[in-house]
């Protein structure tokens, strides 16, 4: 597929998840309303999506590997679009948490999809663009979709929220299955064992995350089963997992850093809300508004980080992000005033933007083609773990009666503990030596100071 087409595509299933979950957080309570549901089964909506798509992540992207990821994309853009539609014409919350379980699963499927389409269209050293284009995007998508939600769910109805993606669902998922990609060797063999073992792991970590019910035992059965799958990688012929993947540094700390700042950011927002509404008396849109500058940083993130990337490389670049975005939540746990809390978003927002525009390239680039699907796997895995993360201790945290505070600096902590991963990720020279080939060898190429 062309390059262009491919990274619009790539940008457009990624925008489509993503305004997706932020159009639903507005309309929850009018479906709530709309079908007579109570809050454990509104609930369900959202946490029984990320069970879905957090257990099947990576096992997609290792088929995406072997049957390539223009097919897997186009079936999870199909079929997502396909569950949205069904979402707006549901005659009752059971219709609707089911199919969102069934959205879960697609969206799993094109997810890792749209960052293995990119590592095989683009060579190495011209990924950085593409992938701060695709977050850029991803940052407009959160900054349109509550307005976008609201205004829709004020007017025509919450039901019409999920017709918003089934048009460009349907048109790039069958364009996508239309493309024939280069022949490749035959795919290896699926450690499909390896596959349920980790599904399993995740599902009941995401379940005992967000505090259900018998979170022991799901919290429980997710070390067993995770302790269980690690001994299966290490004794199969053909691992879920590659070590050309899991065996990097720079991979594996990169992941981290993801996992420590949407963790930070989500929980962040969380308990931030409280203390714009709860403490500071502010009314919901009033809060929308003094978030914004969150978005339109994040935004502006994008682009400069493909610069720094390029000058000063990814260890810098991460450190100095996750630390402005420690910064940026320590100001909002400690100002009333209006224009520092608009600072404090926009401190968040660039240090966000620009950790995950950096650590995604680093786990994409770093992968070789024939495991680019699992390495987006991973990154979407992050991506989904660490917002459940935040989220169950800044609720923990709130639980206490010491308002938003406690929450805020210990999600500072973190972010700061997230900024020492990026010493194992590459520096310039050391990036651009592997972006053009040459080398493989890091330990033999000092970092420019």
């Amino acid at each position: 597929m062309n390059p262009r087409l491919t990274l619009a595509s790539s940008v457009v299933g990624a925008v489509i998840v993503a305004l997706d979950g932020t159009v639903l957080t507005v309309a929850q309570p009018s479906l709530q309303r709309d079908l007579g549901a109570s809050f454990a089964q509104v609930q369900w909506t959202s946490t029984g999506y990320l069970i879905a798509v957090a257990s099947l992540l990576v096992f997609a992207g290792r088929l995406g590997d072997g049957h390539g990821h223009h097919r897997l994309f186009g079936i999870g853009m199909l079929g997502f679009g396909a569950a949205s539609a069904g979402i707006a014409f549901a005659p009752g919350i059971g219709w609707v948490i089911g199919l969102r379980v069934v959205q879960g699963v697609f969206g799993a499927l094109l997810q890792p999809a749209t960052l293995g389409m990119l590592r095989a269209a683009f060579p190495p050293d011209r990924l950085r663009t593409p992938i701060a284009v695709r977050t850029a995007a991803i940052g407009v998508s959160a900054a349109l979709g509550p307005l976008l939600g609201g205004a829709l769910v004020a007017g025509p109805g919450w039901r019409v929220v999920f017709l918003l993606n089934v048009v460009p669902a349907l048109v790039l998922g069958t364009l996508a299955l239309t493309v024939r990609p280069p022949r490749t060797a035959s795919p290896a063999r699926l450690d499909v064992p390896g596959a349920l073992l980790l599904a399993l792991t995740l599902a009941c970590l995401v379940h005992a995350l967000v505090a259900m019910p018998g979170w022991v035992w799901t919290a429980s059965t997710a070390a067993v089963t995770g302790a269980a799958f690690v001994r299966h990688e290490r004794r199969t012929a053909s691992p879920l997992l590659p070590p050309s993947v899991i065996g990097s540094t720079a991979v594996g700390s990169a992941l981290g850093m993801l996992v420590a700042a949407s963790a930070a950011l989500s929980g962040a927002l969380f308990a931030g809300t409280f203390l714009l509404q709860d403490t500071l008396g502010l009314d919901p849109f009033r809060s929308t508004l003094v978030s914004l500058p969150l978005a339109a940083l994040m935004v502006a993130a994008a682009p400069t980080c493909a610069v720094l990337l390029r000058r000063v490389g990814a260890r810098r670049t991460t450190a100095a992000a996750m630390t402005l975005l420690a910064l940026g939540i320590l100001v909002l746990s400690r100002t009333p005033a209006m224009p520092l809390l608009c600072t404090a978003f926009a401190l968040v927002g660039a240090g966000f933007g620009t950790v995950m525009v950096a650590a995604t390239h680093v786990v994409v680039r770093e992968a070789p083609v024939e495991s680019a699907g699992v390495a987006g796997g991973l990154q979407q895995t992050a991506m989904n773990v660490g917002p459940v993360l935040g989220v169950a201790v800044a609720t923990a945290l709130l639980g206490t009666g010491d308002g938003p505070g406690l929450p805020l600096g210990v999600l500072a902590a973190l972010a700061l503990a997230g900024a020492a991963l990026g010493r194992a990720l590459p520096g310039r020279r050391e990036a651009a030596v592997n972006d053009h080939g040459d080398s493989k060898d890091r330990t033999r190429v000092p970092a420019q100071r």
